[in-house]
């Protein structure tokens, strides 16, 4: 996890709160397996969570919010909430895999929840635009990949001296926050959800 002078103030808050979100949910989960809500929060937190990670550790919390999600959707298969984070997970997952053709499968397997999200709650205007998003997401990630983030994604070696390194280190930075900013704005994350289920809405 970055130290938390590289964070802004408003990033710092957001990690703590979703941080405490995850705990919470974990320390439900082990009273109530079987609660759809909570694994959805979950699944939803570590998605949240998974933006201030290094690559691999972000795909990696990425896989665990997807499995946490696809528990809630044993419990509770319509549930349209726990479709949409789906949703958002495999295509965090698939603008965090340089290769197009695996990209393209999570790009596909997220329109499908998608998809379904929006069949289950119509009247969603954030399910709705982020199924519209979804299906333009294979064309900004051959865009992003083209310039140079599949180095970071594949661990690519950098230029040896260190100013250069450190140099493009804050590029790839910076080009993963707007990965993850393009994720956020436009396919929305879990942010909205989390808020209103935290305000018990």
């Amino acid at each position: 996890m970055p130290a938390t002078m590289d964070l802004q103030q408003s990033d710092f808050d957001r990690l703590l709160f979703f941080e405490h979100a995850r705990k919470t949910a974990e320390a439900t989960y082990a009273k109530d397996p079987l609660d759809a809500e909570n694994l959805t929060r979950w699944g939803g937190a570590l998605l949240e969570l998974s933006q201030f990670q290094s690559v691999p550790d972000s795909k990696k919390m990425i896989q665990d919010a997807t499995s946490k999600l696809e528990e809630a959707l044993t419990v509770n298969p319509k549930k349209h909430d726990t479709l949409w984070c789906l949703g958002n997970a495999h295509t965090s997952n698939a603008f965090l895999t340089p290769d197009q053709e695996e990209a393209k499968i999570y790009f596909e397997k997220a329109s499908e929840y998608f998809q379904q999200a929006v069949e289950e709650d119509p009247a969603n205007e954030l399910y709705r635009k982020s199924l519209e998003v979804a299906a333009k997401a294979p064309e900004l990630h051959a865009e992003i990949h083209k310039h140079g983030f599949a180095q970071q994604a594949t661990g690519a070696a950098g230029p040896s001296t260190s100013s250069s390194t450190k140099t493009q280190k804050k590029k790839n930075s910076d080009l993963k926050y707007d990965i993850f900013g393009w994720i956020i704005l436009a396919v929305g994350i879990v942010a909205y959800e989390m808020t209103r289920l935290h305000a018990g809405v």
